[in-house]
């Protein structure tokens, strides 16, 4: 390895450490679906929103979804994204090309639930004393 190559101990620690991505809340957000594009956009911010979104069907039939899974495809007509209803444990199917409108309806559960907050609350209760303490993740509701 050339000098030019070497870094310190401090700049390595620097770069193993990403931010992490910024999350807006999406709650409420009602996109705009003019074309296929901006349908695949927002089919693909409801993936990552951990909360249920409402979607208008082409028929007029709203379906609350939690979205966990799509396959795109060539066209709307076979792509696909794969949902629970609150009412059922079983998994859904439903084509791009039947949604007219999608609405970010639910709470995102784990809005602001961060790892950095997580350690920083571990790190008060170690400073104050607290015995067997453990990182653990907060209860959703």
């Amino acid at each position: 390895m050339s000098e030019s190559h070497k870094y310190s101990r401090a700049e390595i620690e620097a770069l193993e450490v990403a931010p992490g991505a910024e999350r807006r809340d999406l709650r409420g957000w009602v996109p705009e679906l003019a074309g296929e594009e901006e349908l695949r956009r927002a089919l693909d911010a409801a993936l990552d929103y951990r909360g249920d979104v409402t979607l208008t069907l082409k028929g007029g039939e709203r379906v609350e979804a939690y979205i966990f899974d799509r396959r795109a495809g060539r066209g709307l007509e076979d792509s696909v994204v794969r949902y629970f209803a609150p009412d059922s444990p079983e998994k859904r199917v439903l084509r791009y090309a039947d949604i007219a409108r999608i609405e970010f309806t639910g709470r995102d559960c784990a809005a602001g639930k961060q790892w950095e907050d997580w350690v920083r609350k571990y790190n008060e209760r170690k400073a104050a004393g607290e015995k067997n303490i453990a990182l653990t993740p907060e209860a959703l509701d």
